[in-house]
């Protein structure tokens, strides 16, 4: 369904206690989630735990965060957004306090699943509180910041984790996102005002958020176990069931909620589900593309690089993304969204092609040209399919838009740390059982996974089918912030018009 022009709204800047609040909380959580990947061979070691059972301090905290983040949005709508917003900062210092303490990987997984559930909230609501409290051009303003302080915090997270694992150890960094997170709870409660949606329905779909971890949880843990367990063996097939199961239960809920969280209907819009596939893709490949080269970098068998210098090998991918922003926007307006995905899934396909020859022979500066390759291809992808699943729906259905391809960002990246994690260890152990050093073994793993993700982002390609030419429209600041952005949030290019005194793009079903 084409979008439709908004009401003219007076404009409003946003004010500066609710723009500092949402901002930097919004910094602390993109970086706390970008670092963490650098971090698990010293918690490992420091826990006793294989990287393997510590995957899960990445997938779980995906897997909450993609059953929370529309919730937390419905949530803000009927109890108050800075009430909810609130409780997210709180139960993400808690979080970090549960992590930092933590002796045993139990305890480290756990407050990472809850930190999940935080980071979402905040970043969902955040999002609301800044909605509200601007109006046109005050509230792009105020988005562009937004999506500003979201990719700097996604961007500097693994630099910022090296620096501290080898100054404070790596219970520095939950300490110092505590501290940060604290800051702004009196920050809000003093300075931001209260909101709601009175006209959406007091109900939440609970329901719906509970058979979202049901279908999710299973099939995350047939992914990882399975190729321990055996594909075929009862474990797996019954976590295979039960998420299909999961999956079914939720359609029919979503079909009898009076407020859903999710607007099947939407579903039926092609662009829509283009543009969230393509979203949840690269999702999934920048986060196990993350996940394995910090493993094989900080690996004795690999390059046995400290956490710092593994932060900052991982730079020029991170600098490539950065770089390309600009010129995505203005690209995908000449070109049209669905060729400006296809030829960034086709890069990265190339990059990931290239990995796939990794031998033991190769030395770091090998790796350097595939990673921009493949993280101009991810980024020029991810932008326009962004801007895409908002652009296309209606202007009151850019919240459901907005929550869809959130949800979507989380579930992928969940999905392809699980599955390029499985598919690593395996060829890894497979090449050890039948004799081959570690550090053939290991780089074959690596290897492996990048044959993977080679085969997903071919898969993106294919995308140019069902999405279509948008509507040109001027580029501007809030354009290049939410492709600056588009790695960890969906944020909307369009003000947003007041219904009923305000109407956040958080995600909320109404």
């Amino acid at each position: 369904m084409a979008a439709t022009g908004s009401p003219i709204q007076a404009d409003r800047a946003a004010g500066l206690g609710v723009l500092l609040a949402a901002c930097v909380s919004a910094l602390v959580v993109n970086a706390n989630t970008s670092a963490v990947t650098i971090l698990l061979p010293a918690i490992s070691q420091d826990v006793g735990a294989p990287v393997a059972t510590l995957q899960w301090a990445v997938t779980g905290y995906m897997l909450v965060g993609a059953a929370v983040i529309v919730t937390s949005g419905a949530l803000g709508d009927v109890f108050g957004r800075r009430r909810i917003f609130l409780a997210g900062l709180v139960l993400f210092v808690l979080s970090c306090g549960l992590i930092a303490l933590s002796t045993s990987a139990a305890g480290v997984i756990a407050g990472r699943m809850i930190q999940g559930a935080a980071g979402s909230t905040i970043l969902a609501c955040g999002m609301s509180l800044l909605s509200v409290g601007s109006a046109g051009t005050g509230q792009l303003k105020a988005i562009t910041r937004w999506g500003a302080a979201s990719a700097i915090g996604g961007a500097a997270g693994p630099l910022i984790g090296g620096v501290l694992v080898g100054s404070t150890g790596w219970q520095g960094l939950f300490w110092i996102d505590a501290a940060i997170a604290a800051l702004c709870v009196p920050l809000t409660y003093f300075t931001v005002k209260e909101s709601r949606d009175p006209d959406r329905p007091r109900e939440i779909d609970l329901l719906g958020t509970v058979l979202v971890a049901v279908a999710l949880v299973p099939l995350v843990l047939a992914l990882s176990e399975g190729g321990g367990w055996g594909w075929l063996s009862f474990p797996t097939i019954a976590c295979l069931v039960l998420s299909v199961l999961g999956g079914i239960g939720f359609v029919q809920a979503e079909r009898h909620a009076t407020a859903p969280l999710v607007d099947l209907t939407l579903l039926r819009n092609r662009v829509l589900v283009g543009s969230a596939t393509a979203i949840l893709l690269v999702a999934g490949v920048i986060n196990a593309l993350m996940y394995l080269l910090s493993l094989y970098f900080q690996d004795p068998d690999g390059f046995g690089m400290t956490a710092l210098q593994a932060g900052l090998a991982t730079l020029p991918a991170a600098a490539a993304m950065i770089a390309i922003t600009p010129l995505i926007t203005p690209l995908a307006v000449k070109i049209g969204p669905r060729y400006a995905v296809a030829i960034g899934f086709g890069l990265a396909t190339a990059g990931f092609v290239a990995l796939a020859f990794v031998s033991p022979s190769w030395e770091y500066g090998a790796f350097v040209l595939p990673l921009i390759v493949l993280s101009i291809g991810l980024g020029l992808a991810n932008g326009p399919a962004s801007a895409a699943s908002t652009s296309a729906v209606d202007q009151d259905q850019v919240g459901q838009a907005s929550g869809i391809s959130n949800m979507a960002r989380y579930v992928g990246g969940s999905l392809a740390v699980a599955a390029a994690a499985t598919v690593s260890t395996a060829v890894t152990d497979g090449r050890t059982t039948s004799g081959a050093g570690a550090a053939e073994a290991l780089t074959a793993g690596l290897a492996g996974g990048a044959v993977l993700l080679a085969v997903m982002s071919a898969g993106g390609v294919a995308l140019v089918l069902l999405l279509r030419r948008q509507r040109s429209e001027p580029v501007t600041a809030v354009h290049l912030a939410a492709a600056a952005a588009a790695t960890s949030h969906t944020i909307p290019t369009r003000a947003t018009p007041p219904v009923a005194g305000s109407v956040p793009p958080s995600g909320g079903a109404r």
